[in-house]
Order: structure tokens, then C-alpha cells, then sequence
């Protein structure tokens, strides 16, 4: 099997300019392409920066940042990228801003809507991703995601890699 079948070009969009709690649109991930000059190709692996990160270990991780919406994710599977991940505790908006306009609509919105975006068209996303920051540029390398066997566990866990030839 060739090796190219394992590691696919990364791309980071940075977020970290949302507002606290907000959805990352459309125009947005078009705008964070436009300002690093590049297309999304088939396969992409498209990171979202949300700089969440380094509260890891503190209460307010769980409710800080922003996160993908269900147009937004299927925007990107469109683009050809099936997997994705964010720095965030989850690829939703905060648990708790998506809980606030649960009440407030009365339960009219559909939580998780990001996350059931793959019932619609299939992809895979990682969520708690680290260290974004420390990538020397957002495009011009190469991802891998290693599966890690548990036993147990709620979702699928990876140990994700960024490897760059320069």
C-alpha cells in the first residue's frame, strides 16, 4: 500500500478571532482560506484552530471557543476534505452557548448538528487537538492519524501527527 494512502496535506484555519461561543461559518473557513491563499483538495485533513488548547486542564476549556456548525462541516466535506478536527473539547460551539439557545428557542435547534452533518455525508472528525500553534505554517504538510485500540471508550481515539519535509 502506498504511503500516501496513510498521510494527507493538513491545512489550519484559525478561528481564534470568533466571538466566544459563536458558530464558525461558511464565509468564515472561506475567509481563513483567502488569507493563507490556498484550496482545499480532495482529502485534506483541515484542522480548526480555535486556541482552546491551552486551557486543557481547567474548567473553562469545556465552555471556551468556538465551533463548526452543520452547513459549515458539510461546506468542507464538499471541498473533498473527510476528516477534520478542532483544537475545542468538542466540534460544536461550546456545550453550554448551544445549551443557552436550546432555552431560549425552546428546543426548536438541533444539538449536535455538526456531529450529525455525517449522516447526511459520511467524514470523520477529531476533536481536542493540541499544539496548532507551534505548526511553522498552516499548508505544507503532511498529516497521519494512528488509531489508539481501547477498550470502552465513547469514540474512536488518534494520535494525530504533523510531518513536515522542509
Amino acid at each position: 500500500m502506498p504511503l500516501d494512502w496513510f498521510f494527507h496535506d493538513g491545512v489550519v484555519l484559525d478561528m481564534r478571532h470568533k466571538p466566544q461561543g459563536s458558530g464558525i461559518s461558511i464565509d468564515d473557513l472561506k475567509a481563513a482560506l483567502k488569507k493563507i491563499s490556498y484550496t482545499i483538495k480532495p482529502w485534506d485533513i483541515v484542522m480548526i484552530q480555535t486556541g482552546v488548547d491551552r486551557l486543557w486542564g481547567t474548567l473553562e476549556y469545556f465552555s471556551a471557543g468556538c465551533g463548526m456548525t452543520e452547513e459549515s462541516t458539510l461546506w468542507l466535506i464538499e471541498q473533498g476534505s473527510r476528516v477534520m478536527g478542532t483544537d475545542a473539547w468538542s466540534w460544536e460551539r461550546p456545550f453550554p452557548s448551544v445549551k443557552e439557545e436550546v432555552e431560549k428557542t425552546q428546543g426548536r435547534i438541533m444539538i449536535w448538528a455538526a456531529h450529525k452533518a455525517g449522516i447526511k455525508k459520511e467524514y470523520c472528525h477529531i476533536e481536542k487537538l493540541a499544539n496548532l500553534d507551534k505548526l511553522p505554517k498552516p499548508t505544507g504538510f503532511k498529516v497521519a492519524c494512528f488509531p489508539i485500540k481501547i477498550t470502552g471508550g465513547s469514540a474512536g481515539w488518534s494520535r494525530v501527527v504533523a510531518i513536515f519535509s522542509e
